[in-house]
């Protein structure tokens, strides 16, 4: 998000996604005073990592669109992904 102050609005338009975005507004809603903090900077932190792998998504599509291998050394990562996934779904992030 740059420099722009991230906002529950802003959290929830950067899930991409109804669902996702439907439980954070009921997780922060129904959060208690003393929590709120930790919720809304837990559903930032979750809104920040989508907004960045969306962005890393569109930098390899140009690289593959114009024919090119994208830059860096590539690891397969694919046991990773789906544990951190699996993780983040069972603590209701994703």
């Amino acid at each position: 998000m740059g420099d722009q102050q991230w906002t529950i609005q802003s959290i929830s338009d950067a899930l991409g996604n109804p669902t996702l975005a439907q439980r954070f507004l009921s997780e922060i809603n129904r959060a208690p005073a003393h929590q709120l903090l930790a919720v809304f900077t837990k559903w930032q932190g979750t809104a920040q990592r989508t907004l960045d792998a969306v962005q890393r998504g569109r930098e390899i599509a140009a690289y593959e669109t114009r024919g090119e291998e994208p830059p860096g050394a590539w690891i397969d990562v694919t046991d990773r992904v789906l544990r951190d996934a699996a993780r983040n779904r069972s603590q209701g992030a994703a």
